[in-house]
């Protein structure tokens, strides 16, 4: 039973050290919905793009950032900046 566990254990280890690469490859985007000024931060690497609808539509307003941290700190600035309403 111990031998179980610890071949668990490290086969887990051993996929994190491998997912981790592929995930750092993400990208992130800040996007500005249009009918409200609200930004978000979005993950390119998502299934789904966000539902636009009727005036409900957005616009990319960054270049792919790496981590969701740099994204997050982008849409702050542009907040700051008054280029973004939340």
């Amino acid at each position: 039973m111990r031998r179980v566990l610890a071949l668990c254990a490290v086969a887990g280890i051993a996929t994190s050290v491998f997912a981790a690469p592929a995930s750092a490859a993400v990208g992130y985007y800040v996007i500005r919905w249009d009918n409200t000024g609200i930004c978000q931060v979005w993950n390119e690497d998502l299934r789904y793009k966000p539902f636009q609808w009727g005036a409900s539509t957005y616009k990319v307003v960054s270049k792919p950032l790496p981590t969701f941290t740099a994204a997050s700190d982008l849409q702050i600035k542009l907040r700051s900046e008054r280029r973004c309403t939340l």
